[in-house]
């Protein structure tokens, strides 16, 4: 009913009648109550003391015992859980209460300080029960074995599984697939050989096991240790060869008998859609070549015997794409060249689509695309759109949630023009591969891969209430909040689109939350359903989400956006300031980013190849021409940047704060402008924050300031902060706020005075927002362009800027006692006052120059008439250039048979308005330059309301 502290207050009197009352009746009913009702409001201690004092009073009950192991479970109290697990077991003797036991163990070892030598005291305790009871649940053997592997005891582990315990594991290949496992573990590669053959006879499209097959053939068994790390969602893609040292006969005698099993694997296989020894045969001609014996061309014959059979499939490409990278560059030409040499003459008009599709997509993977001059690409993607087209009958019987044959193709024609445009820079292909996704969406709304094409290249664009209202769409929620939203976020953070943002946050932020306070209960769930590899499962999903570097950087920036949002006003600031702590706690995570291992569960592989992380756009430099870009690289850079990013944005909270308080202070020495005296330790610690900032921008705290100090007197380029403008223009003012109560910097080495940091911060804020306006041009015609940038540079640097003028502002108004006219405070105070004006006068001029410049785009968005937007799609007399395709698409509207196509199709067909893309593109820029339009007047009425209290 949402009345907490009502709850609260019956919860409280419950516990304390059940601490001083003895004839109060003590029930698991009203206990599991009690802890349901503090948990869920964060007093979790409060329940599991409420157990512990029953449990003292009733030590022998089973019911109020296992109600306190919830508690602990909650309470991720690993230690505990194990001792009241071992009571529980001492007193009903029950095998599942030693497992919760081991259970616990494991996790101290795994997720807690435990050391391994916990492992012994957990293996003795089911030895100990084994000799007097034996097992009888599979879950508990499979612990057992656990153990044992974890310890390296593979000897013992095969012992127990060879014995009258490894009939607990009723499905025959499970029990072959641990015992092949430990066998190889143990280094027994030729007995683990045998058992794995056994297990491919009976399981033959069993893939990952034919590889530890191969790998224990050659000696190999690496392919059994490979582990992601712990940090990154991304398994290891393909299995590389550990031993190249065996001799010669010995290679050549294990790589034949591998051959005659998959031939024989083949040969008694009737299933036709089995693909695992096809691939195997692919597999060992690539170690043939890896161990100097083999003939590429076999590889090559090999690979276009798995098209005849597999070529239809969509898995097709990522089956084959590590063999076909591995071979040079005139292999790859030859199998490009026989694919669409091949006549796709299959019965079934699905599967010659298939195909088709197939050897596009072979060509873009080996790179043959970004060679093609740019009259045979846009060639390709009219192909592609065409194709698209023709095979829409075969999808006319399909249930709209069911995938349309051939939806491929507009994702693939749409990547095409994306490149054209990047090689061109015509503004037309990056109009009509948005067409051409919005037309696929037409028909079938519920393709997700265009929605993410669609939210990229609105984002892209300038676009992003509509991006956003595509991300909407995707519908994405519980754990994907995770794994997607940096699809979406990323651009949010660098937009004006507060309340949007606000709630990506917050609903990404509740998840998580909600996720840590309830995850407990599955935890439990697996105890008391005796899934024990669950229960350290859960743990460390739980642990690996508590890790994510996602989740630290919307713990930062959702109370920095409340910062943003209430810029204008010093009081509200101050009272947010004051529910932070004032900083402190994100001083505290920036300190434990170097100890912490971050995990990043980002699916970047959903990405689009122009985007392929969210800190990277090949869009927004000049066409590289790469075919095939190395994204572990990638991810490795991009890793490494968000945590420094992380370090340095959880330091803005304290350092706004200790900024206000030094501005404050600047002009009564020693007191601030409520009267309170200024702590010097505040000055100090601002300092040793902006000393930490800099170095975090790659400089030390003196080589920042004489760079800052460089550009702003025209000493140095302007691109000497591009590198993190953001950053750099936050350094310099909150340098200016310690400076103004330090007084350090002010004279250069020879002795010639310097500009004041004011007159730095001033000049740097305005000519980096002049520059950034001015260079990004019409949102129209200028797709990509600086608005981010402008953005952030109006929300955060200026915006901490006008903050530190309040205070200023404000520590200048009189205190309330008389003061003696002239003298030298006077002239200060005076002095100062002057570069207050001269400050608001600055960043007035700025941002309004920024408002007229945004009303003007606005207006011009506004007159924009729907042809000047279709004049992008200009085909020349050659025909050739943007809008063949949307042509192609109006030709089939105009020609619509309901009879092929079906009704559905037919009317999403006829439903089909390009006018309404192009007004959906005017008016997404619109909405984005109008909520930055607001936030800059905003801003100047902020500054001009100061300038009367001057």
């Amino acid at each position: 009913m949402g009345k907490a502290e009502e709850a609260l207050s019956v919860c409280l009197n419950a516990k304390d009648q059940l601490y001083t009352n003895d004839s109060v009746l003590i029930d698991d009913l009203t206990l599991s109550t009690l802890q349901i009702v503090f948990q869920r409001l964060d007093h979790l201690d409060m329940a599991t003391s409420c157990y512990e004092y029953a449990c003292g009073k009733f030590p022998n009950s089973l019911e109020l015992m296992m109600g306190l192991f919830n508690c602990y479970v909650r309470e991720y109290s690993f230690v505990k859980q194990q001792q009241i697990a071992i009571k529980m077991y001492k007193v009903v003797g029950e095998e599942r209460f030693l497992l919760w036991a081991v259970c616990s163990i494991q996790l101290q070892v795994f997720c807690g300080n435990g050391g391994e030598k916990l492992l012994l005291l957990a293996e003795g305790l089911l030895k100990k029960h084994i000799a007097s009871h034996s097992l009888h649940e599979p879950e508990a053997l499979s612990v057992y074995i656990s153990l044992l592997e974890r310890q390296s005891k593979f000897g013992d582990a095969l012992e127990i599984l060879a014995g009258k315990l490894g009939s607990l594991i009723m499905i025959e290949v499970d029990r072959l697939r641990l015992q092949g496992r430990l066998l190889a573990r143990a280094g027994d590669y030729s007995a683990a050989a045998d058992i794995l053959q056994k297990v491919l006879e009976l399981c033959p499209d069993d893939w990952e096991y034919f590889l530890h097959y191969l790998g224990c053939l050659l000696d190999d068994g690496s392919s059994f240790f490979l582990g992601n790390g712990g940090n990154s969602i991304y398994p290891p893609k393909h299995v590389g060869c550990k031993n190249l040292d065996l001799p010669d006969e010995v290679f050549d005698t294990r790589i034949s008998r591998a051959s005659v099993f998959v031939e024989k694997l083949m040969a008694e296989c009737d299933n036709a859609s089995i693909r695992s020894p096809h691939l195997a045969n692919l597999e060992i001609q690539k170690r043939k070549l890896i161990y100097g014996k083999g003939d590429p061309g076999k590889l090559v014959e090999e690979l276009m015997q798995y098209f005849s059979r597999f070529g239809h499939l969509a898995c097709f490409t990522s089956d084959v794409e590590a063999f076909l990278l591995f071979l040079d560059d005139p292999n790859k030409s030859e199998v490009l060249e026989k694919l669409k040499g091949c006549e796709l003459t299959s019965s079934s008009q699905t599967k010659a689509l298939g195909q088709a599709i197939t050897i596009f997509k072979v060509e873009n993977l080996i790179g043959n695309m970004f060679s093609l001059p740019v009259c045979e690409l846009e060639g390709l993607a009219v192909r592609m759109a065409d194709m698209y087209c023709k095979n829409l009958p075969v999808s006319k019987d399909l249930d709209l949630q069911e995938n349309m044959h051939g939806e491929e193709l507009l994702s693939m024609a749409c990547n095409v023009l994306v490149q054209l445009f990047w090689r061109t820079r015509n503004v037309g292909y990056l109009l009509e591969s948005i067409m051409i996704l919005e037309f696929g969406l037409t028909i079938r709304r519920y393709t997700w891969q265009y929605k993410i094409l669609l939210l990229h290249l609105y984002s892209y664009w300038n676009c992003l209430p509509v991006a956003y209202d595509w991300y909407k769409s995707l519908d994405v929620k519980n754990i994907l909040l995770e794994t997607v939203s940096h699809h979406i976020l990323p651009q949010m953070l660098a937009s004006p689109l507060w309340s949007d943002l606000n709630d990506l946050l917050r609903d990404y932020l509740k998840f998580m939350d909600d996720h840590f306070r309830e995850s407990a209960d599955l935890t439990f769930l697996a105890y008391r359903h005796r899934n024990y590899s669950k229960v350290i499962e859960f743990v460390q999903f739980k642990e690996r989400l508590q890790r994510s570097s996602q989740y630290l950087v919307a713990k930062i920036e959702a109370p920095i956006l409340q910062l943003k949002q209430n810029a204008n006003s010093i009081q509200e600031e101050e009272c947010i300031l004051e529910s932070l702590k004032n900083g402190n706690h994100f001083v505290e995570l920036s300190n434990e980013i170097g100890n912490k291992l971050l995990t990043f569960n980002e699916d970047l592989q959903l990405r689009p190849w122009w985007t392929p992380t969210f800190d990277k756009n090949y869009l927004l430099g000049p066409f590289e021409g790469v075919s095939y870009y190395p994204r572990e690289n990638l991810i490795k850079q991009t890793e490494e940047n968000v945590l420094k990013n992380i370090e340095k944005r959880s330091l803005l909270p304290r350092m706004i704060y200790l900024s206000i308080h030094c501005a404050s202070s600047s002009l009564k020495e020693h007191t601030e402008a409520n009267g309170s005296a200024f702590d010097p330790k505040l000055s100090l610690e601002l300092k040793v924050l902006l000393e930490r900032y800099a170095r975090i921008l790659g400089f030390p705290f003196q080589d920042a300031i004489e760079l800052v100090l460089g550009v702003s007197s025209g000493q140095k380029p302007s691109e000497a902060l591009s590198s993190d403008l953001i950053g750099w223009i936050n350094f310099v003012v909150f340098l200016n706020a310690w400076n103004l109560n330090s007084r350090e910097i002010g004279f250069s080495n020879n002795d010639k005075p310097r500009p004041s940091t004011w007159h730095l911060v001033n000049s740097l804020l305005k000519k980096y927002i002049i520059e950034k306006m001015r260079s990004t041009g019409p949102l129209l015609s200028s797709p990509g362009g600086d608005l981010p940038m402008l953005v952030q540079l109006v929300t955060e640097p200026l915006s901490w800027h006008s903050l530190i003028i309040q205070s200023s502002v404000r520590s200048s108004l009189p205190s309330g006692k008389k003061k003696k006219k002239g003298g030298v405070t006077e002239q200060a105070n005076s002095h100062h006052s002057h570069e207050i004006q001269d400050s608001i006068q600055s960043l007035c001029d700025a941002i309004k120059e920024v408002t007229e410049w945004l009303s003007a785009q606005i207006n011009k968005l506004d007159d924009v008439k729907f042809e000047t937007i279709f004049s992008l799609l200009q085909v020349n007399g050659e025909g050739q250039g943007p809008g063949r395709i949307l042509h192609m698409f109006e030709n089939l509207i105009s020609s619509v048979d309901n009879t092929a196509l079906g009704d559905r199709i037919s009317q999403a067909l006829q439903s089909w308005d390009a006018v309404e893309v192009a007004r959906k593109v005017g008016a997404g820029q619109s909405s984005v330059l109008s909520q930055f339009l607001r936030i800059c007047e905003s801003k100047i009425k902020s500054l001009q309301a100061l300038r009367t209290h001057l």
